[in-house]
């Protein structure tokens, strides 16, 4: 008998240990966007007594609570089981109870400005608006302008923070500097004015945070944070570099005046490589966003994306940055760099402005001699190089036995021979293990310098590395011209000469490889990406806590690093939109998303089509409506402009239902291709489709419109009217646009295949473009 009891026991205990570990974070979504006037500790008592009704007792409910949301949502997270979940999802007043999935998010400057047109010391470039100066005057700098950041703290102590000369903090902050490790409230000034961190979500999957791998603290130890900021808003900083001189210049903000406001959601992922990335929660983001509300940011920029799309409402970007929208802030956010493949995008609602990534017209170059004499453009920022010629080897010739068929040629830790490698040169490929780490490997086996080969995988886009060895990059093609070198001969030969940075390079921009790629998932009506910024080889302020490389073993320390991804595109706009709230605080988030929109170039600085990394033409799922244009933007002539009641109706056409009092779905709610969006897309076109649009005039007072289009090939674009006449600043005009399917010749092979265009108004001062993507049925 007491064996029965003593089985019993252990089975409820294995039962109650596996409904513990079934527990984790989920987001409760009421209707509506806010609690009125409710005080926070109010709020949170609301949020207990729901907790209370799926928990046991009273402690459990207060334990299981996380964060209460008022700004940017209304509800709350709170560590459930399915059970209890599905039993609060089935209140009336609950919009939606999902799932915090731990590994949904992730965190995804300086010749960029002189680029663009914004340096105040520019001369006139590629797109021939030498109109830097005038903006950023018009703009003040962007002060007073507050841009709030979510992602992974900053690095206060950079010069690019430095608030000398700046005037008092806005009377309208009403955030705080929060305290932490290795981070006081002196630390705050009147350039970074405010510094929160946020750790709950993250410490209920992980545990505590495990001081060697993060600081408890708005402090950044990665790097990325610091680079996002300063590249939104660092003060100008003269004879700043990457490590061995690369990109020497003044390193500068778009809106060098603006102010900072630093919301810490991410975190050093436990137990793997800083160069892994961080994880951001979305708890922990919600909770960020909600704050950024309330404290009185302007803009908002996250770059940050998911690894797969999710719906909107289960979205914690998407849903935080809604009620944002509806508070005017702009929110912007990267890409995502899962290119190129197609409907690949993270961040796809049309409330946000998503942001692509293309290169500068920079380039380091590391080239490569072999012993014949041919030399092959490497790319690099490996100060170091070798004074003359070496052996050169493959790495799948010197590996030590053991090591995995597919893996002999790609240097991984441990994989070489030392016998074999001593004094040489060795060609490695990419594919896996930390690229760094294949220097490494080399440098430990004895070698005297890497060429690291692309993979096809890797297309014609090259790696920007700060190596411990004299190394440089080559493309896939050039590799296989390399091994095939080390084949013919007995005694092959190669010198890895200095790297110089070169300035004017051309074609630029073109888009990077791995920013990615339309069409939206979600909704094919939303034409995404919104607009394409410089992502590729960005130079920006750095976390002197972290390397350039990120990996352990690396101990350099700097003030300034390269690095690209649209997590480094998506902070260029935010500058350029903290620019144009400066110039037009009236105008509403979306019409500072349509003015850089309508005036981005699809053109690169040879005067040609914006291409990709291959040579091949670039479409709007690639750029959205191309290059931004700062100076343009800031006088568009016409925006399309929406409110926030708009996005709610757009998501009445998703099928999503809300239990504000406040509003309600029609029955017959709007089409989601009415959304009145600067571009236009519509999938599967089966003979006519009619779409509306209204733009506002912000140019001059009295002014007269015409319209013209390039049609996506097989199709017919007609505006109706096709003049519009303007009489006063801020009047709206309605239009709608015919789109025709064409005779079947002019179409013929191009089924379910998407085709590309644009339409535009102009009045011969101001051209306000609109891409638009075609597919048929």
């Amino acid at each position: 008998m007491t064996k029965i009891f003593i089985f019993f026991l252990f089975l409820l205990t294995l039962l109650a240990s596996s409904a513990q570990k079934q527990k984790q974070v989920y987001i409760v979504h009421f209707g509506g966007s806010d609690n009125g006037e409710k005080a926070l500790h109010e709020i949170q008592e609301t949020h207990h007594s729901y907790l209370l009704s799926v928990k046991d007792n009273e402690e459990e409910a207060r334990a299981s609570h996380l964060y209460s949301y008022k700004h940017s949502i209304n509800g709350f997270s709170a560590v459930l089981t399915p059970d209890e979940a599905a039993r609060l999802s089935e209140l009336e007043e609950v919009v939606s109870v999902y799932p915090s999935h731990p590994e949904k998010y992730s965190l995804q400057t300086t010749r960029s400005w002189e680029f663009v047109g914004l340096d105040e010391v520019a001369k006139q470039n590629w797109n021939h608006f030498n109109m830097g100066q005038d903006l950023l005057s018009k703009a003040r700098y962007g002060q007073d302008v507050i841009v709030g950041l979510v992602d992974n703290g900053v690095w206060p102590e950079s010069k690019s923070f430095s608030d000398e000369g700046m005037g008092p903090v806005p009377k309208s902050w009403k955030g705080i500097c929060q305290t932490g490790v290795a981070f006081n409230s002196s630390l705050c000034n009147k350039k970074i004015i405010g510094a929160r961190y946020y750790l709950k979500g993250f410490e209920q999957l992980y545990g505590p945070l495990n001081a060697t791998e993060d600081d408890r603290s708005p402090r950044d130890m990665d790097g990325h944070g610091t680079h996002t900021a300063s590249t939104v808003a660092g003060r100008r900083v003269p004879n700043a570099s990457a490590f061995g001189g690369f990109a020497e210049g003044t390193a500068s903000g778009g809106a060098p005046l603006a102010r900072l406001a630093i919301y810490k959601a991410c975190w050093a992922t436990p137990k793997a490589s800083k160069a892994a990335g961080n994880t951001c929660f979305e708890a922990d983001m919600l909770a960020a966003i909600d704050d950024a509300i309330r404290d009185g940011v302007h803009v908002l920029s996250i770059s940050i994306g998911t690894n797969q799309p999710f719906a909107f409402n289960r979205d914690g970007i998407a849903i935080g940055a809604l009620n944002a929208v509806k508070h005017n802030i702009l929110v912007a956010c990267s890409a995502g760099n899962s290119g190129p493949a197609p409907s690949s995008l993270s961040n796809l609602a049309p409330w946000l402005i998503t942001v692509g990534a293309g290169s500068l017209d920079r380039d380091f170059v590391g080239p490569v001699v072999l012993g014949t004499g041919m030399e092959i453009i490497g790319k690099t920022v490996t100060p170091y190089n070798l004074k003359k010629m070496h052996p050169l080897v493959y790495a799948a010739d010197v590996v030590v036995p053991g090591v995995h068929q597919n893996e002999t040629n790609q240097c991984l830790p441990g994989s070489l021979t030392p016998e074999k490698v001593k004094g040489k040169i060795v060609l490695c490929m990419r594919g896996s293990g930390f690229k760094l780490s294949k220097g490494m490997e080399v440098k430990r086996a004895g070698g005297v310098g890497l060429i690291l080969g692309n993979s096809p995988a890797n297309g014609n886009e090259y790696s920007y590395d700060a190596h411990y060895l004299p190394a440089t990059a080559v493309l896939y093609d050039d590799a296989i011209k390399i091994h095939e070198y080390i084949k013919s001969t007995n005694n092959p030969t190669a010198i890895i000469k200095q790297a110089r940075t070169v300035l004017h390079t051309q074609p630029a921009p073109f888009m990077a490889n791995f920013t990615s790629r339309g069409p939206n998932a979600l909704d094919p009506y939303i034409l995404k990406p919104d607009i394409t910024a410089p992502g590729l080889n960005i130079l920006a302020a750095w976390s002197e806590a972290s390397s350039p490389s990120k990996l352990a073993f690396d101990k350099r320390i700097v003030k300034y690093t390269i690095f690209s991804g649209t997590s480094m595109s998506c902070p260029h706009v935010a500058a350029a939109a903290a620019l144009l709230k400066a110039i037009h605080p009236d105008w509403s988030s979306a019409a500072i998303r349509s003015a850089l929109m309508t005036t981005a170039w699809m053109k690169n600085n040879k005067a040609l089509p914006i291409t990709n990394a291959d040579g091949s033409i670039a479409t709007p799922f690639s750029f959205g409506s191309g290059h931004f244009r700062p100076t343009k933007a800031a006088d568009p002539g016409l925006v399309y402009d929406a409110s926030y009641e708009d996005y709610l109706l757009y998501l009445c056409s998703h099928g999503f239902s809300f239990t504000n009092p406040v509003f309600r779905c029609p029955n017959k709610p709007p089409s989601a291709l009415n959304l009145n969006y600067p571009s236009i897309a519509i999938p599967n076109l089966n003979g006519t489709v009619i779409v509306k649009r209204t733009v506002t005039n912000v140019g001059g007072s009295k002014s007269v419109y015409f319209f013209s289009a390039k049609p996506p090939m097989g199709v017919s674009v007609k505006a109706n009217p096709s003049i519009l006449f303007f009489d006063h600043i801020g009047q709206k005009k309605s239009f709608t646009i015919t789109v025709r399917l064409g005779s079947e010749t002019t179409r013929q092979g191009l089924t379910k295949q998407y085709v590309f265009g644009w339409y535009r108004w102009t009045d011969g001062l101001h051209l306000v473009r609109s891409p638009m993507a075609v597919s048929f049925a």
